[in-house]
């Protein structure tokens, strides 16, 4: 039996289509429902293809730069005179 890792090196990129679809609607291409363990184990499989095979942003659950739009603005203080802070 191959462990995770080697079952990992296996996957095509079909095979890593279908079981990130699975993934996402919860069944599979038959249409047959995956079970929980399933689904767990199908979720684990593609975040690992993902990461050995495609750019950071590109990969499930990348969110982009986390920085507030807002840091860029100046926002003047109105409650207090800059020297009136001790």
């Amino acid at each position: 039996m191959s462990t995770f890792a080697q079952m990992i090196e296996n996957i095509t990129p079909e095979i890593y289509q279908s079981l990130k679809l699975a993934v996402e609607i919860g069944k599979w291409a038959d249409g047959r429902k995956l079970t929980a363990e399933q689904r767990e184990l199908s979720l684990q499989a593609v975040i690992a293809w993902e990461m050995q095979n495609l750019p950071e942003d590109q990969r499930t659950g990348y969110m982009g730069p986390q920085e507030c739009a807002s840091k860029s603005i100046s926002v003047p203080n109105i409650l207090f005179k800059s020297d009136a802070i001790h």
